[in-house]
């Protein structure tokens, strides 16, 4: 039993995510259908499964440049072709959802699933609260719909019949939430952007704490992470209790060299369609984008020697043990997204691993 807890607290995983962006090729000015891209998605997790990934996740956007606006359905598919890989939503959009039908909606993936869901909830980005108005909410609620709905969502996580009251939903008395999930809870996440009040929040509540980490440098993180363990002891959570995980975007090619020439179309095309930069004073350099994927910076392009670095550098930043990339941003191809997750998980995967089991230690 101690080698296996052992083993637990030394495990680092590793996985991808996605939203499914419809943007067209930046060479060929072709754009895949929704269905295709959904398609994709579900060949994406059959791939990384079968490569030895740990974690897949569909996030949501509710625009038309995207294919998936219900995580729990996507992921209720790739259930039926998977059998280990754990699914999670990276991230659900708990402001602008009944906090009761995201439990039953997840608590019936775990179970289709074999006990493989997980949940990873945040506010929203900031380019995307157009997600406000179509379900009708105010952006002047934006802090007070999440604090309220994410402690509800853990009241019903621990409880099986919810007495509740508060200002964005009917009351709740003694009402049971059902299905439960096949462990009796769900793991839970929140996602934090650059906010300490964030961070402290999902150690107080003993949720995961999952970094979106898209650009900038990763040193910033530490004291985000330094005080969600610091309220989390506060509030009795031991640090096994206490995971953290880092989502960006990345791009995996046999060299450096390659993955910059290929990707920077990509991820240039993304930040013009999708993040609406397309004054040129607003959209990233070749050499700024350049710049931005060394191993001081969070942008994880590269071969698999440089992003083994740039996962070492940040684990002795903020000690974190899930590593999960989007790879798929701007119109990437798939076969190029499938290059990318064996890459990960054949030559970055094994030597972070190594590595880190050389150091024993994990946070």
């Amino acid at each position: 039993m101690a080698a296996d807890r052992e083993e637990q607290r030394l495990s680092f995983e590793f996985g991808v995510y996605t939203f499914g962006d419809l943007t067209r090729d930046p060479h060929s000015g072709r754009a895949v259908s929704a269905k295709q891209r959904l398609e994709e998605i579900i060949a994406a997790a059959r791939l990384a499964e079968e490569a030895g990934l740990d974690v897949f996740g569909v996030g949501e956007h509710h625009t038309p440049n995207f294919a998936v606006t219900a995580p729990p359905v996507v992921l209720a598919a790739v259930a039926r072709h998977t059998k280990r890989i754990k699914l999670t939503s990276a991230t659900t959009v708990l402001s602008t959802v009944d906090p009761v039908r995201l439990y039953e909606d997840f608590a019936t993936l775990d179970l289709l699933s074999d006990g493989r869901a997980e949940i990873i909830a945040g506010r929203g980005a900031m380019a995307f609260l157009d997600t406000y108005r179509l379900f009708g909410y105010g952006l002047t609620d934006y802090d007070a719909l999440f604090e309220e709905k994410i402690n509800l969502l853990l009241q019903i996580n621990h409880e099986e019949s919810v007495s509740w009251k508060g200002r964005f939903r009917p009351e709740l008395l003694e009402a049971g939430v059902a299905p439960r999930p096949l462990g009796g809870k769900l793991p839970l996440w929140i996602g934090v952007g650059r906010t300490p009040e964030s961070a402290e929040r999902a150690g107080r509540l003993g949720a995961g704490l999952a970094f979106a980490q898209l650009s900038g440098d990763p040193s910033r993180l530490k004291p985000l992470a330094d005080a969600y363990r610091a309220a989390g002891k506060a509030a009795g959570y031991r640090p096994e209790q206490l995971p953290v995980a880092v989502c960006g975007h990345g791009y995996i090619a046999p060299t450096s060299r390659q993955a910059l020439d290929e990707y920077y179309p990509y991820h240039a095309n993304y930040f013009e369609h999708i993040m609406q930069k397309r004054n040129p004073a607003d959209r990233m350099s070749r050499e700024e984008f350049e710049r931005s994927t060394g191993a001081a910076y969070a942008l994880a392009v590269g071969g698999p020697e440089q992003i083994v670095e740039k996962i070492m550098y940040q684990h002795e930043l903020i000690g974190h043990s899930r590593y999960i990339l989007q790879l798929d941003i701007g119109g990437v191809p798939y076969a190029k997204v499938a290059r990318s997750i064996e890459l990960l998980a054949k030559e970055v995967m094994p030597v972070v691993r190594r590595e880190l089991r050389g150091q024993r230690r994990l946070y």
